[in-house]
C-alpha cells in the first residue's frame, strides 16, 4: 500500500456498501482522532471478548493501555496482533421508510501488529499522550505518574497496518416511489456538548481557591 493509503486490505475492505468506504490516511486518521474511546477484539480462553476502552494515536501507531491483569489486553499482546475499532455518532438519517432511514455515523476498522510498551520512559510519555488525548493540556496540570501507577498500568502499542473508514452521511436513499409520500425525511444532527465543570470538594478544593485550568477552559470555549 502506498504512504497515505490504509486498505482496502483483506481484512479491513468494506463490503456492505462499498460506496461508503474510505481508505485514505487522512480520513482515517481524523475519525480515529477524533472518537473518544474504541473497541478492541481479541480471543480470550478461547472465546470471542470486545472491550471498549481509551486510545491515542502517534502517527501509525495506536496505544491502548489498562491493568496488567486485563485479559483481553493480554491476549493482544500474546498474539502479537490487534483489531480496533471506533465509531463517530453523527445523527439520523430519517427516510420515508424505515429500512431506508439510518444513522449518520463515521467509523473506522484497523488491524496490526501488537507489544507491550516496556520501556519505562517511552510508557511515562505514552500514559502523558493519553491524558492530553482526552483533554489536551491536562499533562502539564497534573503530576506525573508515580512507580506503583507505572506498574498498575500496561501499555500496548498497536500498528496500523492496514484500515478502513465507512462515512454514512447526506440525504436519505428514499425509494422513487416514496418521494411523494408526506413524511418528514432528512437529517438531525447529533454532537458531544460538555456541561458545566462541578469542582470536587475534597484537599485543597474545599475553600474553592483552585481556579479552573486552562485546560477545561479551553475544552469549553470551543463547543
Amino acid at each position: 500500500m502506498s504512504d497515505d493509503v490504509l486498505g482496502p486490505g483483506p481484512r479491513t475492505r468494506v463490503r456492505r456498501l462499498p460506496n461508503k468506504a474510505v481508505y485514505d490516511e487522512e480520513t482515517i486518521f481524523a475519525i480515529l482522532d477524533e472518537a473518544r474511546l474504541c473497541h478492541v477484539a481479541a480471543t480470550v480462553h478461547g472465546k470471542p471478548v470486545a472491550l471498549p476502552t481509551l486510545h491515542a494515536r502517534e502517527r501509525h501507531t495506536i496505544f491502548l493501555h489498562g491493568s496488567p491483569s486485563n485479559e483481553v489486553l493480554k491476549s493482544v499482546v500474546r498474539a502479537g496482533e490487534a483489531f480496533v475499532t471506533v465509531t463517530l455518532y453523527d445523527g439520523l438519517r430519517l427516510a420515508r421508510s424505515g429500512f431506508e432511514s439510518s444513522i449518520a455515523y463515521r467509523s473506522v476498522a484497523a488491524v496490526g501488529s501488537a507489544h507491550e510498551v516496556v520501556d519505562e520512559a517511552e510508557k511515562r510519555r505514552v500514559l502523558n499522550l493519553f491524558v492530553d488525548r482526552v483533554l489536551p493540556g491536562r499533562a502539564a496540570e497534573i503530576r506525573p505518574s508515580n512507580e506503583q501507577e507505572l506498574r498498575l498500568t500496561l501499555v500496548v502499542a498497536v500498528s496500523i497496518d492496514e484500515a478502513s473508514a465507512k462515512v454514512s452521511r447526506g440525504p436519505t436513499d428514499d425509494d422513487d416511489d416514496d418521494q411523494s409520500l408526506p413524511v418528514w425525511s432528512g437529517t438531525v444532527p447529533a454532537r458531544v456538548v460538555f456541561g458545566e465543570p462541578v469542582p470536587d470538594t475534597n484537599g485543597a478544593m474545599v475553600d474553592g481557591g483552585v481556579a479552573l485550568p486552562a485546560s477545561v477552559q479551553t475544552l469549553l470555549d470551543q463547543q
